[in-house]
């Protein structure tokens, strides 16, 4: 038994849920969401609660049950709060700007990365060292932050690079004479 999809999600003051078959449609302040689920649950609105349940017995039923009800909780927490992520450029000359609808970073290569903020994101740059991201798709959220740190990822001598603004970076003594 799931113990994180027996729980019901509580759907609070200023959203509103849509069940419709498969696919469930998030609506609040911040916008709106929406997703379709797999035949191996059956989602369910019963007053101010949204209730998953398995539709069968078998194993992939079972592990998705507590997925899709985490799925549907961010769903709501997106459009209510939204989600926020912060990167942190460590390194000389490394910069971030953000032009038009591109963020533009200097990482110390020969050449500008220019990044395409996507739909549904925002990107702002309050120093030109920190990059903060914001939305209200997590998923959406946390892969942009990944990708922009994919640029260049922190190195363990010197630390340079980009980093998440909670992570530490594990650093490695350089070479002794």
């Amino acid at each position: 038994m799931s113990r994180v999809g027996k729980n019901p999600v509580k759907v609070p003051a200023g959203v509103t849920i849509e069940v419709a078959g498969k696919r469930v449609i998030a609506k609040g302040k911040l916008g709106e969401l929406s997703s379709e689920f797999g035949d191996d649950v059956a989602i369910v609105r019963e007053g101010d609660a949204v209730v998953v349940k398995p539709t069968s017995e078998s194993l992939h039923a079972r592990r998705m049950w507590g997925t899709v009800r985490a799925n549907i909780r961010n769903m709501i927490e997106g459009v209510t709060t939204g989600y926020n992520r912060s990167l942190q450029i460590n390194g000389v000359g490394f910069r971030a700007a953000i032009q038009g609808k591109d963020l533009v970073l200097q990482l110390g290569y020969s050449h500008e990365v220019r990044y395409l903020i996507p739909a549904g994101i925002k990107i702002a740059c309050p120093e030109q060292t920190q990059i903060a991201i914001s939305g209200s798709d997590r998923r959406l959220v946390g892969q942009v932050a990944a990708n922009i740190r994919g640029f260049r990822p922190p190195e363990p001598y010197k630390g340079k690079g980009i980093k998440y603004a909670e992570e530490t970076v594990r650093r490695k003594e350089g070479k002794k004479k």
